[in-house]
Formats: structure tokens, sequence, C-alpha cells
């Protein structure tokens, strides 16, 4: 199965620019699991949309969009799977192609932007998620899906859009002031908080997306909902002007956790990555 359904014309490695990897890995998940489901429920979805973008007035698929096989996971423990998550995101960088890499769980993230550091010393993350993810360690691991955040600030900028839920630890590393914050909340009281994340970011952007930064009543598949989230248009607000203003080298939407005879969640995720792709090709064009 590849991403689209797309015919192997557009599928090639040779002329693709973007090469999809997924990564069903849920090791670290706390409350509900499932997330190692999410890639394959995202490329089943992918297959059943159009693929004609009507915001885009474009076939993002013509760009070339090639699908590897979804990594295996490691039984040694998060580290060693972040390790293998690394590996494969720097191969697909060293091919010249955008990673899209479909979760799984938050902590793989990090594995992608530590090859993508490599790449782009002056990296920084854009961050959507509910949650901060900036515990120094949880259950054990610094390598939880509940540090993703504090390991990323630790190699780059990172600016976190759609927060509401935190510990009051993470509350007092976050006055530090960092990493700039948009909260859900706040972004519904500000006009011009778009344009000042993206005015945190360096040139080098890769995008992250927790799918839990959107409300439940749009993504309730998730393993950690919060009520009060961002929706479908303040996510593509962001994430268009993003890729208009900064170079987005690699991106991953991550932490769906399907819910059985419910299809919109995947279909949601779905076309948020072909929408994601289809802004970076127009980009280009």
């Amino acid at each position: 199965m590849n991403f689209g359904g797309i015919d192997p014309e557009y599928e090639a490695i040779e002329q693709a620019s973007f090469v999809v990897v997924p990564v069903p890995y849920d090791l670290t998940t706390t409350y509900q699991g499932g997330a190692r489901k999410g890639p394959a429920a995202i490329l089943e979805a992918s297959c059943n949309m159009e693929l004609y973008d009507e915001e885009l007035d474009a076939e993002t698929y013509r760009a070339g969009i090639h699908t590897v096989p979804p990594l295996e996971a490691v039984a040694s423990g998060p580290e060693g799977m972040l390790d293998r998550v690394e590996e494969a995101i720097d191969g697909v960088f060293e091919l010249g192609k955008i990673p899209v890499m479909l979760g799984g769980e938050h902590s793989i993230t990090l594995g992608a932007v530590r090859a993508a550091v490599k790449r782009y010393p002056k990296l920084s993350v854009l961050h959507l998620d509910a949650h901060a993810d900036m515990r120094e360690s949880y259950q054990g691991t610094p390598f939880s899906h509940a540090c993703i955040g504090r390991r990323m600030q630790e190699l780059c900028p990172v600016v976190q859009a759609g927060i509401r839920s935190m510990s009051v630890e993470e509350a007092a590393f976050l006055r530090k002031g960092t990493v700039p914050v948009y909260s859900a909340a706040a972004i519904r009281k500000d006009r011009t908080w778009v344009s000042k994340a993206v005015g945190h970011l360096s040139k080098d952007v890769y995008l992250s997306v927790d799918l839990d930064a959107l409300d439940p009543s749009v993504m309730p598949a998730t393993g950690t909902p919060e009520p009060g989230g961002m929706l479908w248009q303040d996510v593509l607000e962001l994430i268009r002007e993003v890729c208009r203003k900064r170079r987005v080298v690699g991106f991953d939407v991550v932490e769906l956790a399907p819910i059985p005879g419910m299809v919109a969640p995947d279909f949601l995720a779905a076309r948020l990555a072909y929408r994601m792709m289809g802004y970076l090709s127009k980009k280009s064009r």
C-alpha cells in the first residue's frame, strides 16, 4: 500500500519529491494505546481521498510520493527506536527528498529531528501539540513521548502551538521563556499569532504535528485527547504560512490512535499530510 494509492509512475523513488516513512510504534504511550496502528490507517484513508486538491488547484501526487515499508519496532526500548528512525530519515535526506513520517507515538520525532539537524545546522522546529511534552523524564525514560519537546529544544530552537496541558514542572520550565508557546486559548484572542509564531522560526524548519493539537470534536482518535484545541482551519492557516515563508525540510503527522468503525479521523490525518505536501510542492513550482 502506498500513500494515495498512486500509479507506479508517480511512486518511483527516482522522481519522487516526498518519501513517506510509516513508523508503527507506541511503546511509551500513556492512557490509551493504538498509535502503532496509525500509519496503516492513514495510508488506507489516503487511498480513498481525491488526489486533486481544490484549495491548491493541483494534483500534488504528480510531484512524486514514494512510500517505504514500515519501520520495524525495536524491542530494546525507545532510545534504540530513535536510532532506527534517525537512520531512516537520514537516508531520505541523503537522496535529496523530503521525509514525511507517519506515526506512531510522538517520541519518534526526536529521531527525525536529529537527522534534520545534521543536514541543517540552523534548524528550528514547529511543534503542534495539546501537551507541552517538556518533562525531563517520564516513567523512567527521558525518551518518552511526554519528553519530546524537552529533547528537541536541547538540539535546536522550538516553537509550540496548540498547547493546553502540562505539569507544574513543565509550566515552570516554560516560564523561563526559552520556548515561544502559542496556547490554544491564546490563538483565539490574537489575530496576529500566526505571523508571530512564524517570526520565531529560522529559515529551515522541521514541522511536527501531534494530532491531539486539534480539538477532540474534529480529532477524537488520539491516546490523550484534550478539550479546547485547534480547529482544522487554525492548523492550515499556520502550516500554510510556514510553508510559504520558511523552508520546511521535513514533517511528521503522529499520534493517530484509530477508533474502529470511525474513519473520519484517519481521513483527516491523510488529508493533512497530503495538503502539507501540496503547500511545499506549490512553493517549488
